[in-house]
């Protein structure tokens, strides 16, 4: 079953998102592709071949060896993972680790690990805004206590921040 974006609750989510709160807690996010997109974060254009049946049985394997995989410990079939495209338990890995290598190597461009993604521009842009709204509400603690140096250092920060 598909997990649903949690900003449009429309479509299913394709984005999985951790964010990590200044507290340091890890608050997992899911969104669909257009709601990522408007969050800034970058969407690559990735989808499983619809035909990767057709694949392996090219590469002599016939639907029937496939339909029948099953991984032994949560009973999964190669088969439901081609229908709902989703793995049943991390055993499956291995279980199917043949079937899957090819899969994997084309949704990582030709890498059989997952490299992760690297921040964005957006990321840039919304840590620098952090970063001033931090020094914004320090700024007004130190004029409310009546400490001005320090609130010079923090003014001067800001404006630094806000040239570039």
């Amino acid at each position: 079953m598909a997990i649903p974006c949690q900003a449009c609750e429309k479509n299913s989510a394709c984005v999985h998102l951790t964010d990590i709160r200044p507290s340091g807690e890890a608050v997992e996010r899911h969104l669909c592709e257009s709601c990522a997109m408007k969050e800034g974060v970058a969407v690559k254009p990735h989808t499983m071949s619809a035909t990767v049946l057709e694949e392996f049985i090219k590469q002599g394997l016939g639907l029937k060896s496939l339909a029948e995989r099953v991984c032994p410990q949560c009973g999964a079939s190669f088969k439901d993972f081609h229908e709902q495209g989703l793995l049943g338990c991390p055993y499956d890995y291995t279980a199917f680790a043949d079937l899957l290598k090819p899969i994997i190597e084309k949704a990582q461009e030709g890498a059989a690990r997952h490299t992760g993604k690297t921040p964005g521009p957006s990321d840039e842009n919304a840590r620098r805004q952090a970063t001033l709204s931090r020094l914004q509400r320090s700024l007004k603690q130190a004029v409310e206590a009546e400490q001005y140096e320090t609130a010079a250092r923090l003014r001067d920060e800001i404006r630094t921040l806000e040239e570039r």
